[in-house]
């Protein structure tokens, strides 16, 4: 393939191996075979799979043999937003689909944490043990529709217990231990949940923590719950005497039952994820059986190219939507590996040992995770055997072009890496890789299938190779039936469609190639517009966070009075530097070079870390509205950060810009 004019040499391009044994390859056949369509090209097929959605959906469900009790009727009533309704009258369940492999020698789960080596779990152990938890969920009362809840970390018991959910039709919510409390409560509480699956503890960074005292307080202020079920990891003998209506998970899986599917609507409630929660009350994001399976099979096998006995993995917690992603490895056939604990203990090459230890042919991880590698000087190419890994996916912020080059030079040349973009909102991404395309430093491949991804600038009108509003324009099948306790879905409206009525606003600046690639410039809602040019704030990241005294950056732009604006830079920096006037003018330098004259900060801060999302998102936007002078409490939720104490810094800050809001009033009189 010919390089696009301007563009640097790929850094990766497929074999013709590479691309005859693709699982999309072999979906083109397919509908050439039983369809008649032949595509020249992968974005050909994309724009296919958008002009005729319809088709596309359907023939998704044709290829991978979905199985219903009930046929559907109609593949889409009407194409909008909110509201779209897809095969309306099919009856099926997503756990029976998971377990279409178990019959397969290959173990269902691989585990490892910083307190237990390597652990398999077949395959028959899952079933068994879902189908055990199943019955006594239905002993306890659980009817379908119920919600069942867990405050569990990253472990084959999670799998287990949504596995049981999900079976019977219950809907799941699930939280990660090390979520504030008041953040859980925040949380379930807006779902009145039944059951609640909780550890007694957990080990991270070689630090232990027990959660019983926190497991109590739910109980407390959860007053739906008729059971918490516990699960002893922190201590093998844990006892659930001290909780009220508690059972040990020793309990639950105690007597073998048979697995039944109770066969459920396709928009029946699968689970509930939430928003960061950064600002006010989470939102409950309502996703049904249906469009996350269909979603999840085109994804993990037509884009990751998962194939049967792959062995995949992404670091993740439970609340994040990257483990629901994990956990749909299992509808591929693929060994779904896990890993709970910190990735940098006992230093930053845990999760390469890992992924050497279980011959991981598919590693997920976070654009943060390989800058630190990268600012680490590790080599894991030359440290551990890598041979059986295929793929490396990026995601939770944009992936630098100098973390790709890191990867080849550093990881593996031959790898093809995935940097993708997309949301909590539908659990999957709007931008993904494609093992038929090249991989270009700094771009995203291409647009998912059936994804409808533009760029619109303010009034609405799609760009192309110019940065605008991430969109989607059409409805896709794991889009949210509805928030949780939102009957009039005012904040669905508020949240999506406020701005373009009809046309779903994801809230990323994005730049789409004339060739389809796309490029990922940060939250639209904390673009630094600076007379009137805007930047996304990765683009600065990328310059500030690639000098070697810098380890981490924050940028913000505020608004001021009368047209005047403040650009301060919050950096952390590496052990033993000082921010002096020589490093000042050196990180102003970089960006007045590479970025423009227009985005240098007026003023460069030291502070001691980032504030970040439990799932580890920069907290541009909260901290952008306390300097606006919004009061603290409506402008961030401390219980929705991993470093709660490092919002304080923000507060003095905060001050000072109201000063300089009352100078810049001043002036203007």
């Amino acid at each position: 393939m010919e390089t696009p004019l301007g563009k640097d040499q790929p850094l990766w391009s497929p074999s013709e191996k590479d691309r005859r044994e693709a699982n999309i390859s072999q979906y083109m056949h397919w509908l050439t075979q039983e369809r008649g369509l032949h595509f020249e090209n992968r974005e050909e097929l994309w724009r296919w799979s958008v002009e005729h959605l319809e088709d596309f959906w359907a023939s998704i469900w044709s290829y991978f043999h979905i199985q219903a009790s009930q046929p559907y009727t109609q593949v889409l009533a009407e194409r909008k937003m909110p509201g779209a309704d897809w095969f309306a009258g099919a009856k099926l369940n997503y756990a029976e689909h998971a377990f279409r492999h178990a019959t397969s020698d290959r173990p269902a789960m691989i585990f490892q944490s910083e307190r237990q080596g390597l652990t398999e779990i077949s395959w028959q152990e899952l079933k068994r043990n879902v189908g055990a938890v199943a019955h006594a969920l239905r002993a306890m009362g659980v009817q379908t529709g119920d919600r069942v809840v867990a405050y569990l970390p990253d472990i084959p018991e999670a799998i287990t217990a949504f596995l049981a959910c999900a079976s019977i039709g219950a809907t799941w919510s699930s939280c990660s231990p090390d979520f504030g409390t008041s953040s859980v409560i925040d949380r379930f509480k807006q779902i009145e949940p039944t059951i609640l699956f909780a550890i007694d503890g957990y080990q991270y960074n070689g630090k232990t923590f027990d959660r019983k005292e926190v497991v109590k307080e739910l109980q407390r202020e959860l007053p739906t719950l008729q059971k918490v079920v516990l699960v002893p990891y922190l201590y093998a003998d844990a006892s659930a005497a001290d909780i009220p209506n508690g059972l040990l998970w020793s309990d639950v899986v105690r007597e073998e039952a048979e697995l039944v599917f109770e066969q459920v609507p396709f928009s029946h409630p699968l689970w509930v994820l939430y928003s960061s929660g950064t600002t006010g009350l989470p939102k409950p994001i309502v996703q049904g059986h249906g469009g996350i399976l269909l979603e999840h099979l085109k994804a993990l096998t037509l884009d990751v190219d998962l194939k049967p006995g792959d062995r995949f993995f992404w670091f993740t917690t439970t609340g994040w939507m990257m483990w629901n992603f994990l956990v749909g490895g299992l509808l591929a056939g693929a060994v779904t590996l896990l890993y709970d604990g910190s990735p940098g203990y006992p230093n930053i090459e845990t999760l390469w040992r890992f992924a050497q230890e279980s011959k991981m042919t598919f590693f997920g991880t976070s654009a943060s995770y390989i800058t630190s590698c990268m600012k680490a000087g590790i080599e894991p190419g030359q440290t551990y055997d890598l041979s059986q890994l295929r793929g490396l996916g990026s995601t939770g912020s944009p992936l630098p072009p100098e973390g790709f080059r890191w990867i080849y030079e550093h990881v593996k040349e031959d790898l093809w890496v995935a940097s993708v973009s997309g949301g909590t909102d539908v659990c999957s991404a709007f931008i993904t890789g494609s093992v038929l395309l090249p991989v270009y430093a700094g771009e995203l491949q291409c647009r998912s299938l059936g994804a409808n991804v533009q760029s619109f600038d303010e009034e609405g009108h799609p760009l192309i190779d110019e940065v605008g509003e991430l969109v989607v324009t059409d409805p896709l099948p794991s889009m949210p039936l509805y928030f949780w306790n939102d009957p009039d879905q005012q904040r669905y409206q508020e949240s999506y469609f406020a701005q373009y009525p009809g046309v779903w606003r994801h809230g990323d600046w994005i730049r789409i190639t004339p060739e389809g690639s796309a490029v990922i410039y940060g939250r639209s809602d904390s673009t630094i517009n600076r007379m009137g040019i805007r930047m996304g704030s990765s683009e600065i990241y990328r310059i500030v966070e690639g000098l070697p005294e810098i380890m981490d950056s924050l940028i913000v732009g505020v608004e001021l009075p009368h047209g005047n604006y403040y650009l301060p830079l919050f950096v952390v920096l590496r052990e033993g530097v000082q921010l002096d006037e020589t490093l000042k003018a050196k990180i102003k330098q970089a960006l007045r070079s590479n970025i423009s004259p227009h985005h240098v900060p007026d003023e460069i801060l030291v502070i001691q870390e980032v504030p970040r999302t439990l799932s580890g998102k920069k907290l541009e936007v909260p901290v952008k509205k306390l300097l606006m002078g919004i009061p603290a409490e409506k402008a961030v939720s401390v219980d929705a950060l991993s470093n709660p104490r490092s919002i304080d810094y923000f507060l003095d800050v905060a001050r000072r810009v109201a000063a300089l809001k009352q100078e810049s009033v001043g002036e203007a009189k």
